[in-house]
């Protein structure tokens, strides 16, 4: 084995200062081409940290660095075919930024000017004792850990701003309203792919926009996609574009919507929906980040976050072959789901009087009165359109100028031969939840979102009379 003047001796030249578990957690990639010195540097910063590998140059660090993660990176800069600048550059042009350490015998300026533009953040100039290497290793762990304190601190000033921008944005007290408007505070600030569940007009649209809003991409696009609104011939050029004579008709380059969501978010809707031959690609676009428009030779690369939404079960559609494992498995990394307006009953007169203040300040009529029979039929009724039916109906109600007689009971002249007092709404509808599960008390308290205690009292006193 050949020798080197930087064999464990010179640690004596010097005596290394003693770091205590400074670097107990510390993984280390070692680059170099002498061995002598190679083996100094290992045995130097072995014992301190958690992980050392050696590389004995360019090429082997390239495939050590495709295998782990390292904390930092000590590179000597002159080696065989690619120098130690020329390779931290490389690494920077594809997305790595270490910690780096250069070893240079040479301290000239160019070389140091190099060096900062490819990402080092320190030299050790030979010759050196291993007290220098373990000060540049001690403030590159340092820098890495104020780095790391300060993204912490920053999520959670974000996410605590966010919690507050959610309760404006998604209306209701409900519990489950709430824990769903804290899951899109913490999960907005990051890059993870959300996937919005529930019934078809639950709001999963609002809370996909929501993401975006308290992302750091909220100054750029947001593109909502139905994805069961598109023809499955052309879907896959709405989506990645494609070039002039892709296919017939295509007479001139056409951006997709992954181009014009561009560094911001795009929302696929009903991703239930995609064709299996497109869920592939979509597949390949979420792991590479890139597209390949209709008929074009290359791939384009792309920024884009993806958060979806489906109101069907994928979990029975893999079973069934109609959606792709691997991609559900890709898609489903976060799963929030949207409740139907039944199972948050208590939320509904607070979406209506939201609904009636914007409405009608937007078509330019005065407010309608929600006296407490239309409440209680608000809390009576099961709202199989969520929450989409119920801005529906505050819309039609103020075109109208009141509600509508036979909202929510079946035809106008059934409601007019019935009682219209408060308690009598609400002992016709529980009887008739009651009626529609089999005369199962809990499943109706369930579904009329209150306690079982209550209609058992409820039912005594009316079976009483």
């Amino acid at each position: 084995m050949p020798t080197s003047r930087y064999d464990s001796s010179a640690t004596q030249q010097g005596a290394a200062p003693d770091f205590g578990t400074t670097f107990a957690d510390a993984s280390v990639l070692v680059v170099d081409d002498e061995e002598g010195m190679r083996n100094f540097i290992v045995r130097t910063l072995a014992p301190r940290c958690k992980k050392v590998v050696e590389a004995s140059d360019a090429e082997e660090a390239s495939r050590a660095l495709e295998s782990r993660h390292f904390d930092i990176v000590v590179i000597d800069n002159i080696m065989p075919k690619q120098t130690g600048v020329e390779w931290l550059q490389e690494q920077r042009q594809d997305g790595f930024f270490p910690e780096a350490i250069l070893i240079t015998a040479f301290a000239d300026l160019e070389t140091a000017i190099e060096a900062i533009r490819a990402g080092a953040a320190d030299f050790v100039l030979k010759p050196f004792r291993s007290s220098q290497l373990l000060n540049a290793v001690a403030r590159c762990l340092d820098r890495l850990r104020l780095s790391r304190e300060n993204f912490v601190l920053n999520y959670q000033l974000k996410s605590s701003d966010n919690a507050e921008r959610a309760r404006a944005r998604l209306i209701g007290t409900s519990s489950r309203i709430g824990r769903i408007r804290d899951t899109i505070a913490r999960v907005a600030p990051m890059p993870t792919s959300v996937l919005f569940t529930g019934e078809s007009g639950t709001g999963k649209e609002i809370a996909a926009r929501l993401i975006h809003d308290l992302s750091d991409r909220t100054e750029r696009p947001f593109v909502p996609v139905n994805c069961a609104a598109i023809p499955a011939e052309v879907i896959e050029s709405e989506l990645f574009g494609h070039v002039k004579g892709a296919f017939t008709g295509a007479d001139s380059v056409r951006q997709g919507l992954f181009f014009y969501a561009q560094g911001g978010t795009l929302f696929l809707d009903e991703i239930g929906e995609l064709p299996l031959p497109l869920q592939s690609k979509l597949l390949r676009v979420l792991e590479d980040k890139r597209v390949r428009p209709l008929g074009a030779e290359r791939e384009v690369p792309v920024d884009v976050r993806l958060v979806f939404a489906t109101n069907t079960d994928l979990d029975t559609a893999v079973s069934e072959g109609r959606f792709r494992e691997d991609l559900y498995y890709r898609i489903n990394v976060v799963q929030i789901a949207m409740p139907p307006l039944r199972d948050r009953i208590d939320d509904v007169e607070e979406l209506a009087d939201l609904f009636m203040r914007k409405i009608s300040s937007e078509i330019g009529v005065p407010p309608i009165s929600v006296d407490d029979a239309i409440r209680a039929r608000f809390r009576a009724y099961d709202w199989p359109g969520n929450v989409r039916e119920l801005r529906n109906l505050i819309e039609r109600s103020l075109i109208q100028g009141r509600f509508p007689a036979d909202w929510g009971f079946g035809d106008a002249g059934e409601v007019e031969a019935e009682p219209t007092t408060l308690e009598a709404i609400e002992q016709r509808h529980i009887r008739k939840v009651l009626e529609s599960v089999g005369g199962n008390r809990a499943a109706a308290a369930r579904r009329l979102g209150i306690s079982r205690k209550t209609i058992d009292r409820k039912c005594a006193a009316w079976d009483a009379e």
